[in-house]
């Protein structure tokens, strides 16, 4: 039987909160970083997930997302090649709704569960706008969450599921919408939230011939705390069978939202323990899941625990509004952005996307970008790939400049990194701020990320950047 065999989560590092200028609420939601994007976001939830696993035994992968950077172009496509996952596998996008996690990790299940040995990675990952300040914007949140599932050491089984699909037009975005639509509250949700998760969860508890009573714990998508509360109380849950929606710490982060709340159960729990598992979106997709003692080999991830402890808080709320050119600033003087090469983005997207360089044969020594020379014992034409992405770094040194940063997030600060077992790269830093970045980050250790690194001619150009190293070992 297929079931989960690891999980993994990603939350930005920025968050704005109750002392953040402008913001003027008493809430925290997690906000993404002006280069990060569901794609980002996906992937760094998918290498949480992965941790030590070997990357090639991955089969299939489904990205699930409402809010693609493209709208014609496939991102399991483009993430499988970052992670640096095999070409022969399964790549699916699921997308326009809000349950596409969901429906993804169904599908991933019936992929596992057709040939044996089989593993499927489902990542999902949302970075949805709303009205500045707005109701939907206080509640919202940016992040990530993937699944692994497979029929071997199984974690978490699946003893069912459960699907209701249904029409209702609560939040939508059409063509060239930025933010969030919606109709009336009332309206949306007796007639959508709280009508569909009634009859959805009762349709399933039916259908297994079970109640409240037979779970340790719940874990559900909800538009807002109000009614995450309602659907609890409806069916008798007590308040320590509720995982905890993260409403005012990240925010519902749409269609990761429900998974990240299940992973947030699965890092407490322990054998034996039931979990009623539910996502929503035209419709509802319900899971009743057994945890396994394999359980335990899964702490060692990040996970949706480790990102929410990892925070820094944003001073002006204006910087996300910058950030989403929600408000306009002046730009560096200098000739427009063009496109970049596609034809070089495919020519050398072993370099770009999983950052492949090659180490020498004769004297082991790595180096990037890819090289037919050692520069080391100029050997000749003696190289084998190497992965640079997964290494850690230590800065060798930097510069500072206000005018390459542009509006969004100046100064940009360029770092030369020398990576552990050797090997350097010239790379972008992210993540910082900038009046802390002396000469004193001479030597500090960095991390790598999967980011945007520009926008233009219709392309979306990413490569991975360093930034300071957010988990200390």
């Amino acid at each position: 039987m297929a079931g989960i065999t690891s999980f993994g989560a990603y939350v930005p590092l920025f968050r704005v909160g109750r002392e953040t200028r402008n913001w003027g609420m008493p809430i925290e939601k997690a906000i993404a970083s002006h280069d990060e994007d569901s794609l980002t976001m996906a992937v760094a939830a998918a290498l949480d997930c992965l941790a030590d696993m070997d990357r090639k035994s991955v089969d299939a992968l489904y990205v699930a997302t409402t809010t693609s950077p493209y709208i014609e172009h496939q991102l399991a496509a483009i993430a499988g090649a970052a992670m640096d996952l095999r070409a022969d596998i399964l790549t699916e996008d699921v997308s326009n709704t809000l349950r596409a996690g969901t429906t993804a990790l169904r599908s991933a299940l019936n992929f596992a569960a057709a040939e044996p040995g089989r593993k499927a990675l489902v990542t999902t990952a949302d970075c949805r706008m709303g009205t500045p300040r707005g109701g939907f914007d206080q509640t919202s949140g940016d992040g990530a969450a993937a699944i692994m599932v497979s029929d071997q050491n199984v974690a978490v089984e699946v003893d069912g599921v459960y699907s209701l699909a249904d029409p209702m037009l609560d939040t939508w975005r059409a063509e060239g919408d930025a933010m969030v639509r919606s109709w009336e509250d009332r309206f949306i949700l007796d007639e959508g939230y709280r009508r569909i998760m009634s009859e959805s969860i009762r349709g399933a508890l039916g259908k297994w011939n079970m109640t409240a009573k037979d779970f340790s714990k719940v874990a559900y998508y909800a538009p807002e705390p109000r009614e995450h509360g309602r659907v609890a109380a409806e069916f008798g849950f007590d308040r320590s069978q509720v995982q905890d929606p993260l409403f005012g710490r990240s925010g519902s982060s749409g269609t990761a939202h429900a998974l990240q709340v299940l992973i947030c159960a699965l890092e407490e729990a322990k054998a034996g323990d039931r979990i009623l598992f539910v996502g929503y979106g035209d419709g509802a997709d319900i899971f009743n899941l057994r945890v396994t003692d394999k359980i335990e080999s899964l702490r060692n991830r990040h996970g949706m625990k480790g990102y929410l402890e990892s925070k820094r808080l944003m001073v002006d709320f204006n910087q996300y509004l910058r950030w989403r050119q929600l408000i306009g600033a002046e730009s560096a003087r200098r000739p427009a952005s063009v496109g970049p090469s596609v034809s070089a983005l495919w020519r050398e997207r072993s370099d770009v996307l999983p950052m492949y360089g090659t180490r020498c044969k004769a004297c082991g020594y790595p180096q990037y970008p890819s090289q037919r020379v050692c520069t080391n014992c100029f050997t000749w034409d003696q190289m084998e790939p190497y992965r640079f992405s997964d290494k850690k770094g230590t800065i060798y040194t930097f510069t500072k400049d206000s005018l390459a940063g542009g509006a969004i997030e100046p100064p940009s600060i360029v770092t030369v990194v020398d990576f552990e077992g050797g090997g350097r790269a010239m790379l972008g830093m992210t993540d910082r701020v900038p009046e802390e970045v002396d000469l004193s980050w001479i030597g500090k250790k960095v991390d790598l990320t999967f980011r945007k690194i520009s926008f233009a001619g219709g392309v979306h150009n990413y490569f991975w950047k360093c930034m300071p190293e957010r988990f200390p070992s």
